[in-house]
């Protein structure tokens, strides 16, 4: 089944294609790829990027959106990301990267293709365990700025991820949830540098 990839808010594309089209923000970015790349950048494959709040074991997830991501491509491969954040004026560019997500979303987006349940795809960022994970939502219709992990959502594992989570490897939401609260919970038990 195809996934259902929402669409981004139109100032939020704006946003990346203008600072695709700066040479000044492109010279700046710490992405040595998108830099020396020949011929048109496009941004493609908007995902929301919901935060996760809080871990309960009580209660659902709590998320938040905290942007929107679009892989750049370059011909026939992506080469970094831009990252657009909600101000006060409404939707901006924040700033491009690259890295070891770039390939992993792609790859992960890749694998989602093939399953046979339709997904709304969006991204999970797990920031206690600095971890970020393909989020495939089972309801397609549902608004992508919105909303929490059902149980029976997947959620992948992109690379790199913590120890003894295994990336690229679909979880449903309550399962992998559920192994990250009690790490979460665990982790103020072995101290804290401060």
């Amino acid at each position: 089944m195809p996934l259902h990839v929402p669409p981004a808010p139109a100032p939020a594309l704006r946003s990346v294609i203008t600072a695709l089209g700066s040479p000044t923000a492109v010279r700046e970015a710490r992405t040595p790829a998108l830099r020396s790349t020949q011929g048109p950048a496009t941004p493609e494959l908007p995902l929301p990027v919901h935060v996760l709040d809080g871990i309960t074991a009580t209660g659902p997830a709590t998320t938040r959106l905290a942007g929107w991501r679009f892989l750049i491509r370059c011909g026939d491969r992506a080469v970094a990301a831009a990252e657009t954040r909600l101000t006060p004026d409404g939707w901006a560019f924040s700033h491009f990267f690259e890295g070891p997500y770039i390939t992993s979303t792609e790859r992960a987006l890749r694998q989602a293709e093939t399953m046979q349940a339709p997904y709304q795809p969006r991204l999970l960022s797990i920031p206690g365990l600095y971890m970020l994970a393909l989020w495939l939502h089972g309801d397609i219709a549902a608004d992508a700025s919105a909303g929490h992990p059902e149980p029976t959502d997947l959620l992948v594992p992109l690379a790199p991820a913590p120890p003894g989570i295994a990336a690229h490897r679909p979880h449903q939401a309550a399962d992998l949830l559920s192994v990250l609260t009690r790490r979460v919970t665990r982790a103020p038990l072995l101290g804290s540098p401060a």
